[in-house]
């Protein structure tokens, strides 16, 4: 039993260490800050409020009324029965670190066992920090850890010093070969200056006076405040790139932003290759006009201020050298006819045991000719658009840009005089890229998009490349995301498993002869899996999801997701609460009367033997539904559907509440069933409601 004690103090951590990759820290700093509340829970050890920070050197974190000690009360622990072995006895004794004088018999309602009473016992948080901080930090997970000097530590970056403090004093410990102090760097240029603390607040207030600012997220909020300040003013915009605005977070302690400008010349260049050289490469900030026209402009964030320009001129410099470059690749590789370069993907390997480039190729220009079919468009244009569409991996400029494959390749068609509908496929053949990028829209982008994921995932799965529960390294659950979501948000389904099939086939005609014989089965669940993900995504209820997907297959999926979405739009609604009642009321009653008896029901009912009206009215309502569905066609009005189907309530609870379902005639007893059984039916011609939780 504990007995908390009200005293309270701060517990404060920094580790100083050469520079952290800003893309580590916040995974870095949530780690440290969960270890050390893990530690807490497990030691019964209250605190009010915990936070972590991090700069470039520093990773901090910081609990606030912390208990100061705890007071563990005197307890029995019951050990083995005492007719149990004597190595139970021995065991008990020793896991509990006491002598056989100590331990005393006593009985409960189960039989008569050894106890051993404990002492009252306080710990003190101050002692526990002692000697378990260099645990915690032993516990956290870098991606790559280096040894450094001739140390034994084993570290993301050379760690310089641990500062701990808890209720104003210093913590004591060794960290292999750091000793913990009361102290830190103040600059990470000049370790000689060091400065001593007591508290946090000392600690924030002394580098605010430097205008070092600790905590990220102060600093995030300032970036933001002074790129918003220069727009603003100048009504221009800058992309709202959270992932940029991040990582400059944790590039920066003292952050400044200033404005700087290349040569207006450059602006000829595609924005995609200016948007990456500032974006990805120097972590700049572009800036558009009002109509999303790229500027000559840009931000840089700094770390301190520029007081004699000299870091706005080396930033534009090295941003004109990069563009220089980029430019003379672009004027070289548009040149060059895509057409005549085909050729050259026959050297490039696509990946081992499924061909080349020009392979590749191949096959995605008789599968995207398929997919043309059904998206009623022209199957040359396709074709030629899959002809190209992997020559801009053999770019001088791509290689420079690996991120902008695709969209050079459209650059260059463009600028080879191809028809528009060509070079837009090429440049959107990738997307969506993750989970919020854009899909194609354009039917030629949304059929060569559609052929090379097919393709990829076929090939990888043909030779059992497939990912399992923690890997996946060619990031197939992306792309089986990509086709479910191009065929969502254009709100149109294609015969998925053919085109799977067809794929497959043309590996074979290439000589491809893959090891995976359970192929189709398996993609196409996987596939299915990635459906399952989406709908999970879109909030959609499990239940819902299980019924949709038991009824419809892939080759529905925009059907199958449109029915769960209204269907999870209305279930909760007096329609949906109606539309279950129904169905469960009829299922239940059709379950019971059926379930391990030997009536047998056929498929229809004949209302020449009907004895009431209820019958009649039922009849008549499940015809009116069963003419509904009939007549519907590719435009489906989902919501009107669940309507029409909620619509029958009157009917079905009229005739439970008006009839004998269970008649001593035979004959009409299965007549009255085969109608209910007709009325689950129409139902679950939507979906299985039987699947349906009825809450």
């Amino acid at each position: 039993m504990v007995r908390q004690s009200k005293l309270m103090s701060e517990f404060f951590l920094e580790l100083f260490s050469e520079e952290i990759p800003s893309n580590l820290q916040k995974n870095l700093r949530e780690e440290l800050l969960e270890n050390f509340n893990k530690l807490f829970r497990e030691k019964n050890i209250s605190f009010k409020k915990s936070s972590s920070y991090s700069t470039p050197n520093r990773l901090i974190i910081l609990f606030e009324g912390l208990q100061k000690k705890i007071i563990l009360k005197s307890q029995e622990i019951k050990g083995p029965n005492i007719n149990a072995p004597d190595l139970a006895l021995e065991g008990f004794l020793k896991s509990n670190s006491i002598v056989k004088k100590n331990i005393f018999k006593k009985k409960n309602e189960k039989g008569e066992f050894y106890f051993y009473k404990t002492k009252s016992k306080t710990l003190y948080t101050h002692d526990l920090l002692e000697e378990f901080t260099p645990l915690v930090l032993q516990k956290i997970q870098w991606k790559k850890s280096m040894r450094w000097g001739q140390f034994d530590l084993y570290w993301g970056r050379p760690l310089k010093s641990i500062l701990a403090i808890f209720g104003k004093k210093r913590l004591n410990f060794n960290f292999y070969h750091l000793v913990s102090s009361d102290s830190t760097f103040v600059d990470k240029e000049f370790e000689e200056k060091k400065k001593f603390f007591k508290s946090f607040k000392e600690y924030i207030k002394f580098f605010k006076k430097l205008n070092i600012i600790i905590d990220h997220n102060q600093r995030k909020i300032l970036i933001e405040k002074k790129l918003n300040e220069f727009t603003k003013k100048r009504n221009l915009v800058v992309e709202n790139n959270l992932n940029l605005l991040n990582e400059v977070v944790g590039l920066t302690d003292r952050p400044n932003v200033i404005l700087c400008e290349f040569d207006k010349k450059f602006l000829n260049i595609p924005k995609e290759i200016l948007i990456i050289t500032m974006q990805h490469h120097q972590k700049y900030f572009p800036i558009f006009d009002q109509k999303g026209n790229i500027t000559n402009e840009f931000f840089v964030v700094i770390n301190n201020k520029d007081k004699k320009g000299l870091i706005k001129i080396g930033n534009e410099r090295v941003v004109e050298a990069r563009l220089s470059d980029a430019e003379f690749f672009w004027k070289k590789d548009k040149s060059q006819n895509l057409v005549k370069r085909v050729s050259n993907l026959k050297s490039m390997n696509y990946f081992k045991g499924l061909g080349t480039y020009f392979d590749k190729i191949q096959r995605m220009r008789k599968l995207g000719g398929i997919i043309s079919d059904e998206l009623l468009i022209s199957k040359q244009k396709v074709e030629l658009s899959a002809s190209v569409s992997k020559v801009d991996l053999i770019s001088e400029l791509v290689g420079e840009f690996p991120e902008l494959q695709g969209i050079m390749g459209g650059h260059f068609a463009e600028a080879q005089g191809f028809e528009k509908d060509v070079s837009v496929a090429i440049s959107e053949q990738y997307l969506p890229s993750g989970s919020n990028s854009r899909v194609p829209r354009k039917p030629y982008s949304v059929a060569l998009s559609l052929a090379d994921k097919i393709d990829t995932l076929v090939g990888f799965f043909g030779i059992n490349q497939k990912p399992t529960s923690s890997k996946d390294p060619f990031a197939l659950r992306r792309l089986a995301l990509g086709i479910i979501r191009i065929i969502i948000e254009n709100k149109k389904d294609f015969k998925i498993i053919d085109l799977i099939n067809y794929s497959s086939s043309l590996y074979i005609d290439q000589g491809f002869n893959f090891e995976n014989k359970f192929l189709q089965k398996e993609l196409s669940e996987f596939l299915m899996d990635r459906l399952k993900f989406f709908m999970k995504g879109e909030k959609i209820r499990n239940d819902i999801i299980l019924a949709s997907t038991n009824t419809l297959n892939l080759d529905q999926s925009f059907v199958l997701f449109s029915k769960a979405k209204s269907l999870n739009k209305i279930i909760d609604k007096p329609d949906g609460v109606n539309l279950i009642s129904c169905y469960k009321r009829a299922s239940n009653i059709l379950d019971n009367e059926t379930k391990n008896k030997s009536i047998e029901l056929s498929n229809t009912t004949d209302p020449a033997i009907f004895k009431t009206e209820f019958e009649e009215n039922l009849f008549k309502k499940i015809n009116e539904l069963k003419k509904y569905f009939s007549n519907i066609n590719k435009d489906e009005n989902f919501d009107a559907s669940l309507i029409n189907l909620s619509s029958s309530k009157k009917a079905v609870f009229d005739f439970f509440d008006n009839v004998i379902v269970n008649e001593n005639d035979l004959n009409i007893k299965k007549n009255r069933l085969e109608l209910v059984q007709m009325l689950c039916k129409t139902f679950n011609n939507y979906v299985n409601f039987s699947l349906i939780d009825q809450q």
